[in-house]
């Protein structure tokens, strides 16, 4: 399925969704059947359509949802209010959005604390954002989609030593992943690029990095494979469906 992240506060009896991706009826439904939990939001890093799209789902067409949270940056909330079919997401009472603000932290439980961090990509429609999510013994990183490490004037290593886990951008392996296409038009940091800049790092700081958000195209996708084993052999995590992890 499309990247995406449940972050779940058992005792709060929810879950809060990174992103609504097209994959969203079947990520709700995990869940609900798998985890027990009922949908305590949404948190939206950006205006591209693999990361909004699923809050159509929301829709009176669909499940006719009532008020769901919606969490959401300065101009991403601008883009939905201001564009259909979102807007009527907004106008039905499916979804309520609530403004983020970079760098203030937003309490979705007593357990768990979420702040944005921008981060430059493209954003053509809206910001774009990673999040920072403290729970009660450790605080993990997500951050789907980047243009390059080095267009961010945060140092990323630095954002990993202060977080026990990091999902990054690995949407793609290498440049030569989409022949005849431009690859300057659709930046992201390869991860054959990550692998030589995370390598100085010490290996209980590399095993806290798990790529995460690939392409169609991309080879850690592939069972087995030439890509899989030398990320997994250089100290990285590859995510996977299913996968589970304590905050």
């Amino acid at each position: 399925m499309v990247s995406c992240l449940a972050i779940s506060d058992r005792q709060a009896g929810k879950a809060w969704l990174l992103d609504a991706t097209p994959d969203f009826p079947e990520q709700l439904q995990f869940i609900r059947d798998s985890l027990g939990l009922e949908l305590g939001g949404i948190l939206l890093t950006h205006a591209h359509i693999g990361h909004y799209t699923g809050l159509m789902y929301l829709g009176r067409e669909v499940m006719g949802a009532q008020g769901v949270p919606v969490y959401v940056m300065p101009r991403m909330d601008s883009f939905l209010r201001e564009n259909g079919p979102w807007s009527q997401l907004a106008d039905l009472g499916n979804i309520e959005l609530r403004t983020l603000q970079a760098g203030q932290a937003v309490a979705l439980s007593p357990n768990l604390t979420i702040t944005p961090f921008p981060v430059p990509h493209r954003d053509e429609f809206s910001e774009t954002v990673g999040f920072s999510v403290q729970g009660p013994n450790h605080q993990l990183m997500f951050l789907p989609d980047i243009d390059k490490w080095g267009r961010w004037e945060v140092p990323i290593d630095s954002m990993i030593e202060v977080h026990d886990l990091a999902f990054l951008d690995a949407t793609f392996y290498s440049g030569a992943e989409l022949p005849g296409r431009d690859m300057s038009e659709i930046p992201h940091p390869f991860v054959q690029e990550s692998l030589k800049r995370f390598a100085p790092l010490p290996d209980s700081i590399r095993r806290r990095i798990y790529f995460i958000h690939f392409n169609h195209s991309n080879p850690l996708l592939q069972a087995g494979s030439a890509a899989q084993r030398e990320v997994e052999q250089a100290g990285f995590g590859i995510s996977r469906e299913g996968m589970r992890f304590e905050l």
